[in-house]
């Protein structure tokens, strides 16, 4: 059965929130903790299938993936807070910077892949969430693109979760569908 504490998680969303205070989902008013909590709900709900013992990892993961990269928190700050496994978690979600575009989700993958499954599910419910119709601004080649690293993603990281992998493989299905058309 998967072991997690209420407190930690909550003290992950509420150090979550204040990091990305200001911050909203792209494309809407609403606060960019919605989309924290849709991935830990994902991974909650594949848990309840799935029981693990590192379910706490894969929540804390969830709600703190974004934080180093998307806001001014170190992966030391996570560490300090909620221990290296989790600083490692979420420093290997966080795409390199540093590399050339076309490289970051490969490396990224890579760097999770060395991490516990834990990791991993996170990853793939970060994807199912972001796979919502493509932005208006959005060309039919990048949509297209978007949904091949999707592919790639459960290629790579689906032996994590069955549940989270049939997820995912809908998401990519349906949303050939919503590809704009120019």
């Amino acid at each position: 059965m998967a072991k997690w504490q209420a407190e930690r998680v909550t003290q992950a969303l509420r150090f979550a929130a204040v990091a990305h205070t200001g911050q909203q989902v792209p494309g809407t008013d609403l606060p960019y903790l919605l989309h924290l909590t849709q991935v830990m709900s994902e991974v909650a709900a594949a848990l309840q299938l799935e029981p693990a013992d590192d379910g706490e990892l894969s929540l804390l993961c969830a709600v703190l993936h974004d934080c180093v990269e998307d806001t001014e928190v170190t992966v030391e700050e996570v560490a300090s807070r909620f221990g290296d496994a989790v600083a490692a978690g979420v420093a290997a979600l966080s795409k390199d910077p540093s590399l050339p575009k076309a490289e970051r989700m490969a490396d990224s993958l890579r760097r999770i892949r060395d991490e516990p499954m834990a990791v991993w599910k996170v990853k793939l419910a970060d994807r199912i969430t972001n796979l919502q119709r493509p932005p208006a601004h959005w060309s039919r080649d990048k949509a297209t693109r978007y949904r091949q690293e999707a592919q790639q993603i459960l290629d790579a990281l689906g032996d994590a979760s069955p549940r989270l992998a049939h997820r995912l493989r809908q998401k990519i299905d349906a949303y050939g569908a919503l590809l704009p058309t120019s």
